[in-house]
């Protein structure tokens, strides 16, 4: 009874009013610091807009690519966050120095680097891809099974729109441990089919038939290479030729060269009546085979 008679509201009230009231007098203590900070952010934030906006215009300027001056103007906001924060949390506790803020920024970002390895391994990727720029938008590529034109590249992925209208989101990390084959790397790249003629032509009669078809044809580009045909092998009922022509990178060029080439190779070969044989068959039969006349009548 002693005891609970020795309780009395002042004894609970007292100790947390004291406490809050070193809370609210510490709090107002900090406000300059906090004030000081929030300048320090504001001047930050103005710095890294000037900075960004002036790589942006020197940029264009110079006609950097335009991926590169997107890799510098996140790479300089990035930079200048981080120092405006750490000064920032300096002011605001003074006990915190940049050293023990960096070692527990450190220590953070190991543990959130392997919680998120994958977002970080696309987003180093990303850095490194725009910075080499092995391809460029509107480029056709090829990796891993995705094939199309390249219509973005941002910081974490890559958007390829393939040629039947669907659109692949492919990892940066796929893209930079794989080999991509970029087709529109060049203006114009080769492309070849095979003609079969019969084993009963002249070869190198129909070798000049074919070679004048094909630079007829106003999609080949024989000013930038010339058209080669050679006599490949023998094939099963036919003598056959590869014919290689230039023409240009994207996949539509190389597919209607190739429809112009094949109807101009046919078209010659038949007004020099030289056959395009079809398969030949031969049966071999052992032993005599017994033959039957049948009289008009039975039929």
């Amino acid at each position: 009874m002693e005891m609970l008679e020795q309780i009395t509201p002042d004894t609970i009230t007292g100790p947390l009013v004291s406490q809050l009231s070193g809370w609210v007098e510490a709090g107002i203590a900090a406000l300059p610091r906090v004030g000081f900070a929030i300048l320090v952010l504001l001047v930050t934030w103005f710095v890294s807009w000037g900075l960004k906006s002036l790589i942006r215009r020197i940029g264009h300027k110079t006609h950097l690519r335009r991926n590169l001056i997107d890799v510098l103007r996140l790479l300089v906001g990035t930079a200048l966050w981080l120092t405006g924060s750490l000064i920032a949390l300096t002011i605001v506790f003074p006990t915190i120095t940049p050293g023990r803020a960096l070692t527990t920024l450190g220590l953070g970002s190991v543990a959130i680097g392997f919680a998120f390895k994958d977002t970080f391994e696309n987003f180093l990727a990303g850095i490194l891809i725009l910075l080499r720029e092995p391809f460029q938008i509107d480029d056709h590529v090829e990796c891993d099974g995705a094939e199309g034109q390249v219509e973005a590249i941002t910081i974490r992925d890559t958007h390829i729109r393939q040629t039947d209208g669907q659109l692949v989101v492919v990892p940066n990390a796929q893209l930079f441990h794989n080999a991509v084959t970029v087709r529109t790397d060049k203006a114009f790249r080769r492309t070849a089919i095979m003609v079969g003629v019969a084993y009963g032509e002249d070869v190198d009669n129909a070798r000049g038939v074919i070679a004048d078809a094909v630079r007829d044809v106003d999609m080949v580009r024989d000013d930038v290479r010339d058209i080669q045909v050679f006599a490949k092998s023998f094939g099963a009922s036919s003598i056959d030729f590869e014919v290689t022509w230039w023409t240009g990178s994207a996949p539509v060029d190389i597919r209607a060269s190739r429809d112009k080439v094949v109807a101009a190779i046919k078209r010659a070969l038949d007004d020099a009546e030289i056959e395009i044989p079809f398969p030949y068959r031969t049966l071999t039969v052992n032993g005599p085979l017994p033959v039957r006349a049948v009289s008009d009548a039975a039929e």
